[in-house]
């Protein structure tokens, strides 16, 4: 039930980009599109950082960016380089020699900010580094530090301005013989930052790089990252996203991984189906949802579970789950197993048995899996 079948209205055509690798990690080409978050701990204290960076790989970061603003950071890097389980991005800004010590600490990528990184020469230093030590560079175009020029031009930050901005840096990486690159243009306004994404794309067949800088919290940037991410990748752009919020870094990762499920994009962990519960309810949804949710956490195996409060939309939900959960009455409900009804169940327990049922499927899903590949 995990895999849904083929439907025209579904597909989404994702554009032609070249493919990099960010250490171990390909992105771009037919790579799966990944999921990105930034540490928010000081980079100098490497133990807070190493816990941080482990927590979001727990939660399904495939990399994680580190900012190195001086050199006690840069200095922490080697520690947190060994340690990390994921590439890491160093966050460059200002100051082109914390790239290139990042760069000798042996981070994957650097990321570095055209509108304040410097002049050519020092971009030339930075890319030498990043050729010596096997790093890809990202093109950190933001529409809050457009280089000086183009603001005279535009008079205000714009999608032609950031466009034009990423552009003329792609020149100076081309020019010094550098192709492992990726490149985004953020920026807070949805609006603004979608356009010049468009823009992009059809500029340029670099990997890129999605995001909606500075967002807000945790309830206003997801709701904006999602409408501002999910038209663009449901236009076919974007190899790696990171959503912005004002919260704990693994709760980004959980809303971009959120992001990507809707979308069909990307699979991983219990994709749980419920309704807003309403006086139909025969038990308490909401609750319900917001344990499973905390007791599922743990899972990675992409499956579906559906908690429906009432038999109007139930049944039908159930059909299309892995596991699913329909209200009825007399404190009791239906359990349905690959769409299909399978046995009563008391709302008193219902958390832990529906728990055991999506452990179990899980697992049994993981051997199949392996059996497939044993098979080939």
């Amino acid at each position: 039930m995990t895999h849904n079948p083929i439907r025209p209205w579904r597909n989404i055509y994702r554009r032609k980009s070249r493919q990099i690798h960010v250490g171990s990690i390909p992105v771009g080409g037919d790579a799966p599109i990944t999921v990105q978050t930034m540490t928010n701990t000081l980079t100098s204290d490497a133990k807070a950082t190493i816990a941080q960076i482990q927590a979001c790989a727990d939660a399904g970061a495939d990399i994680v960016r580190v900012s190195c603003p001086d050199e006690a950071s840069t200095a922490a890097m080697y520690e947190i380089v060994r340690e990390s389980p994921v590439p890491l991005v160093a966050d460059i800004h200002f100051h082109y020699k914390r790239a290139i010590e990042a760069a000798e600490a042996g981070v994957a990528c650097l990321r570095i900010n055209p509108g304040n990184i410097g002049n050519p020469t020092r971009v030339g230093e930075v890319i030498k580094a990043a050729k010596d030590h096997g790093c890809s560079i990202r093109i950190g175009v933001n529409a809050g530090s457009l280089e000086k020029h183009l603001l005279d031009k535009y008079a205000e930050p714009c999608p032609d301005a950031m466009i034009e901005s990423g552009m003329d840096h792609i020149r100076i990486l081309k020019d010094n013989d550098f192709h492992e690159y990726k490149i985004s243009v953020k920026a807070s306004d949805v609006f603004m930052a979608a356009a010049a994404y468009q823009g992009l794309a059809e500029a340029t067949d670099a990997p890129i790089h999605l995001g909606i800088t500075e967002a807000g919290g945790l309830t206003s940037g997801t709701i904006k990252s999602a409408i501002g991410l999910g038209n663009l990748l449901w236009m076919g752009i974007g190899d790696t996203i990171r959503v912005s919020l004002s919260a704990d870094p693994v709760e980004e990762v959980k809303v971009g991984y959120e992001i990507l499920k809707s979308l069909g994009l990307r699979h991983r962990g219990v994709n749980i189906i419920s309704c807003p519960s309403c006086a139909r309810q025969g038990f308490d949804v909401i609750k319900t949802v917001e344990a499973l949710e905390k007791r599922l956490e743990h899972i990675k195996t992409p499956l579906s579970l559906s908690i429906i409060g009432c038999v109007v939309n139930g049944p039908g939900e159930a059909l299309m789950t892995d596991v699913g959960f329909t209200g009825g009455g007399a404190g009791s409900g239906m359990v349905y197993m690959a769409g299909m009804q399978d046995h009563k169940l008391g709302n008193k327990h219902m958390v832990d048995h529906i728990v055991e049922l999506v452990e179990k499927r899980a697992a049994e899903i993981d051997a199949e899996a392996v059996a497939d590949q044993a098979a080939e």
